[in-house]
């Protein structure tokens, strides 16, 4: 068990090590351009695991032993739950504090925010340092669910689906990307399960991006984003009825 917490500590370090140097030469970039390196800065990491066969047995992959405590999976699944519970209150509180919304700031006005005399890159290195290193833990864990680890982690694949949560749940909100990612699944889940009973539904790909489709047209910000929005609007429209005077009749 101490040796599998190593691992996944030394994971870990290697991924906020990662991130901190892909991270002062990509965010210098905007928009496509950043999206166009670091996506090729990914397939150069899957090449490397590819050709490094001495080491990822390539894609054939490999299996490993997890620990005894985790071969019960409801003990598995409440380990995962707990890291998640973890993770969110520590990203809450870093988002709250003032590096935080310094953060916030960048993100909606990155020149005001230099013009207060911040460095946007410092504040977005640090936050690329600090999801590599939250991405490595939940791919430990994703790991040790299948007992069993090849090349196709490194895929676009694994890449769309996080892309995916992120976009259904809602963009610049922590607990819409759960709500994203049980969409997801959910979704998958029952859709490849109606192919064994309706022949139509064997091309489920295709009804997932139906459902995808739906969910930016009515939910442009995302299933959370859109809700906290609304609710924000008629607090807003509440507020404004209140201090609103009420007209003297004469």
């Amino acid at each position: 068990m101490g040796t599998f917490i190593v691992s996944i500590g030394v994971g870990m370090l290697l991924a906020g090590l990662i991130s901190f140097f892909i991270g002062l030469l990509t965010l210098r970039l905007k928009s496509h351009f950043y999206a166009m390196l670091t996506l090729a800065v990914s397939g150069l990491f899957l090449v490397l695991a590819e050709k490094w066969r001495t080491l990822t047995q390539g894609n054939d992959g490999f299996t490993f032993k997890a620990p005894e405590f985790f071969k019960d999976r409801v003990m598995f699944y409440l380990v995962v739950l707990a890291c998640l519970v973890l993770v969110y209150v520590f990203l809450r509180r870093f988002v709250n504090s003032p590096f935080g919304r310094v953060l916030v700031a960048v993100r909606e006005n990155e020149q005001r925010t230099s013009s207060l005399g911040f460095n946007p890159l410092h504040y977005k290195v640090i936050a690329s340092v600090v999801a590599g290193v939250i991405a490595s833990l939940a791919g430990s864990l994703y790991a040790v669910s299948l007992r069993f680890v090849n090349t196709s982690v490194l895929t676009m694949d694994i890449t769309l689906d996080a892309l995916l949560m992120t976009i259904i749940g809602g963009v610049g909100t922590l607990i819409g990307p759960i709500v994203g990612a049980g969409v997801i699944e959910l979704a998958q889940y029952y859709l490849s399960g109606l192919a064994k009973e309706y022949p139509i539904f064997e091309r489920w790909i295709i009804f997932f991006g139906i459902v995808y489709i739906l969910a930016v047209v009515f939910f442009p910000r995302g299933v959370v984003g859109t809700i906290r929005e609304q609710f924000w609007k008629r607090k807003m429209k509440k507020d404004g009825a209140k201090t609103v005077p009420k007209k003297e009749v004469s």
